[in-house]
């Protein structure tokens, strides 16, 4: 899928990407109210979900906007008996829908070029927009079966292009982050949640990135705000256990302070406990989970099995793709059911 065709995609022109991971928290320590649709391409990617239009606006109106999703247009008249029977469920349908498809009406009395260039000689007649072509359509008042079936088939294919719109964004965001292009990832999760206010992978995503940047206290206020739907995701458990870990981190002290004291004692388990949130602090994901694995392998009892406990945290943060996680959880298997 090319750029102008995924609604997550940046200005395909300029190939820029011009928001800022610092400066984002404030756009969204408030996120944005849920919309009722909830949908790409629905309400949220441009306008009303039924409009009327006019010529110098069906450019924008129909073909544009057909991009983020189906347009139905209706094309009717005052005077035109089946149309008023129609367009009433045609409303209705589209609005059942879900924001999968918009309609937008055309008096062809008041704005006769459009049907004219279309070929459209009765009316009712009802023409469907997607990605700027005309696909599909019918004429006349039909039955509330058929218009049912006629929209859920575009609405259906419809939802499937999203999705793949939104995995793809995702999926970008996520290889800019890993590359260091953080301009780039943050826009492209802000674009996320521009249309899709609850979507946890992009809002953790961009609580994350702030993190990263040195920015706790905004990426805190971030998990802290978040929608619902998005506060009991494990996405942003993983962001949240990150915070939590880095807080308790800054109490503990030098790490050279904490090496000599296991240099000296390889028993102190205390100092092994701190040096591995220290290891996990700096990345050393493999280290710190040995560390605490080395405690429970001398005392499953120490700090009432605070070890097991720490490392699970560990696991939460990291995330179950982090090698880290796979290889000490193995370890962790082998040694409580051996």
């Amino acid at each position: 899928m090319s750029a102008s065709d995924n609604p997550f995609a940046p200005n395909s022109a300029s190939g820029e990407y011009g928001a800022q991971t610092v400066g984002l928290a404030e756009e969204r320590q408030a996120p944005a109210a849920p919309r009722p649709d909830g949908l790409l391409g629905g309400p949220l990617a441009g306008g009303d979900l039924i409009k009327d239009t006019t010529t110098a606006n069906f450019q924008a109106d129909v073909i544009a906007e057909s991009r983020n999703q189906p347009v139905l247009v209706d094309f009717w008249a005052p005077w035109c008996g089946p149309c008023k029977q129609l367009t009433p469920k045609l409303e209705d349908a589209v609005r059942k829908a879900g924001g999968k498809v918009k309609l937008v009406k055309m008096n062809i009395d008041d704005h006769p070029s459009i049907p004219g260039q279309m070929g459209v000689q009765s009316i009712p007649a009802v023409i469907a927009f997607h990605n700027g072509q005309p696909v599909d359509g019918f004429m006349g008042a039909v039955p509330d079966s058929q218009l049912q079936e006629f929209i859920g088939k575009l609405a259906g294919a419809a939802g499937g292009a999203q999705e793949e719109a939104l995995k793809q964004a995702l999926e970008a965001a996520g290889t800019a982050r890993e590359a260091g292009d953080t301009n780039r990832a943050a826009q492209i999760y802000s674009m996320v949640l521009d249309q899709m206010p609850e979507n946890a992978a992009a809002y953790a995503g961009l609580a994350g990135m702030l993190f990263d940047a040195g920015q706790a206290d905004d990426a805190r206020a971030m998990v802290e705000q978040a929608p619902e739907a998005v506060a009991r995701s494990p996405e942003l458990a993983s962001v949240q256990a990150r915070i939590d870990l880095a807080e308790k981190v800054a109490d503990i002290g030098d790490p050279a302070a904490l090496e000599k004291r296991l240099a000296d004692n390889p028993k102190d388990h205390d100092a092994k406990f701190d040096l591995a949130q220290i290891r996990n602090a700096t990345g050393e994901h493999e280290a710190a989970a040995e560390l605490l694995l080395e405690i429970m392998r001398d005392d499953r009892e120490w700090r009432d099995d605070g070890a097991r406990k720490e490392l699970l945290m560990f696991f939460e943060a990291w995330g179950p793709a982090d090698p880290a996680t796979a290889h000490a959880r193995r370890k962790l298997s082998s040694m409580l059911f051996r």
